[in-house]
């Protein structure tokens, strides 16, 4: 089963079943709604056409497939070096002259190593990375933003998991989505200090959340479209074959802190990319188009690029 949420131009807020070319509407107002009551998606017998609001021609639109209704109960993380070839990227993003093995591989060593272990035991712990509240999370037709005070901006084509957490602290995880995990590659590159800063980004899911997927192996592509033009293109591989950690090592790496397992809170997390164009040397441009798209994953994720030329800001605090 795979879900939508969607805002009418009046302000009404509904989910919706994918069926096809039609999305049937359900009963509750969102999927966090749906989730904390307890009785699944029921259906109604009113269904719209998917297309136009896909392509944005509808009095519909498409919001990210998860949310709160505190925004600032929503964090949105991930987990890096998940995959080999986001490792070598970063590898040669923080190498230097000297022939030493960067951290970045000796992370990923370690969970080429340790990072699968048995049933019931606790493997190697993956990098992880904060990106920010609900606040940071746009849907598909949304722009994306490098604000001001940004070096660059580009995408990074990955699937996340959405979890809710159960009123006795039990982490749930209700489904996955496809993401752009969108990040500021050229501030990394400057400093390897720099990584948690550049991650503090809006991001997207979706469109659609995808219950209990197949997440083994899952194909797919990604791409950026200049003035209705491909200038880049990748395909690319996730799931569970295609990294060094597995899902329920990330997950425990994860929800072990106890600050993660907050009743009713909702947690967005980043599985890891396997390509991304900053590292084909590919530098964006406002109102490029980026596109995700992964097999059994429901439509391509869209979203354009808004780069912000205005002069950065300072931010002064005042004294009580």
């Amino acid at each position: 089963m795979r879900v939508v949420q969607l805002m009418h131009r009046s302000g009404e807020r509904r989910i919706a079943a994918v069926e096809d070319d039609r999305l049937r509407l359900l009963e509750s107002p969102s999927a966090y709604a749906a989730i904390q009551a307890g009785a699944g998606f029921p259906p109604t017998n009113e269904t719209i056409p998917y297309t136009p609001v896909y392509q944005g021609r509808s009095d519909w639109s498409l919001l990210p497939p998860i949310d709160h209704p505190e925004p600032s109960r929503c964090m949105v993380s991930g987990t890096g070096l998940t995959h080999i070839r986001s490792a070598a990227n970063r590898d040669a993003m923080h190498s230097t002259a000297q022939p030493e093995i960067t951290d970045s591989l000796r992370m990923y060593n370690l969970g080429v190593e340790r990072g699968k272990p048995g049933r019931g035991e606790i493997g190697a712990a993956p990098e992880w990375f904060y990106k920010g509240t609900g606040a940071m999370l746009r849907g598909h037709n949304q722009p994306l933003d490098v604000p001001a005070y940004a070096e660059d901006g580009g995408e990074e084509a990955e699937i996340a998991g959405i979890y809710v957490i159960n009123q006795d602290g039990t982490p749930r995880r209700v489904g996955m989505a496809q993401g752009n995990e969108f990040s500021d590659h050229a501030f990394e590159r400057g400093n390897y200090l720099n990584l948690a800063g550049s991650k503090l980004r809006t991001c997207s899911i979706g469109p659609e959340l995808v219950l209990d997927p197949d997440f083994r192996r899952v194909c797919g592509a990604v791409a950026i479209e200049r003035a209705g033009r491909t200038v880049w293109s990748a395909e690319i591989v996730s799931g569970e074959e295609a990294m060094c950690h597995s899902l329920a090592n990330i997950e425990h790496h994860h929800f072990k802190f106890e600050a993660h397992r907050r009743p009713g809170d909702v947690h967005v997390h980043f599985f890891g990319a396997g390509a991304f164009s900053f590292g084909a040397g590919v530098k964006l441009e406002d109102g490029d188009i980026m596109q995700v798209s992964f097999e059994r994953f429901g439509r391509p994720l869209r979203n354009s690029i808004r780069i912000d030329r205005c002069p950065q800001r300072l931010i002064t605090v005042r004294p009580l």
